[in-house]
């Protein structure tokens, strides 16, 4: 699916459907330049699933869990942000694996910088620059990311 997201609003808006379709575990790669929306489309995500404080990039921290209520219980989220990430290695040594479990939504930006470490995405986002607003591109892959965007579409 393609789109165009003329401002902030769309781009969070954008992120708040994808949350809604969203299931309790999913891979999501976030592709774009630097300033191309990818936290802002974290943060409309976040919000639409209840989270009422502020959601940074995890620019040092490689990745910012989140715990949100849910009506079937609690909702495991992690924001990785992986720009300055030297080697893939490093995700090992931070206990990656554990946040990629069965239960747990990922949305990882920056993934190339993980390639060959991390498992396969349920789902790539490519944001892209144009004009005042932003191209978005979604692709789904497997079962799951297929769903997903089928959804989205609607």
């Amino acid at each position: 699916m393609e789109k165009f997201l003329p401002d902030e609003a769309a781009t969070l808006e954008f992120g708040a459907a994808l949350a809604r379709c969203c299931p309790p575990a999913c891979i999501i790669n976030l592709h774009g330049d630097l300033g191309a929306g990818k936290t802002t489309l974290v943060r409309g995500f976040l919000h639409a699933l209840g989270h009422t404080g502020t959601v940074k990039s995890p620019t040092y921290t490689l990745v910012e869990p989140y715990v949100l209520a849910a009506p079937t219980g609690e909702r495991r989220l992690y924001h990785f942000d992986l720009y300055r990430l030297g080697n893939p290695e490093e995700l090992e040594y931070l206990g990656g694996r554990d946040y990629f479990d069965s239960e747990a939504v990922c949305l990882i930006e920056w993934p190339e910088r993980g390639a060959g470490w991390l498992p396969p995405a349920d789902v790539d986002i490519f944001l892209q620059h144009r004009d005042t607003g932003r191209n978005v591109r979604a692709l789904g892959h497997g079962q799951r990311g297929l769903k997903l965007i089928a959804s989205l579409e609607r």
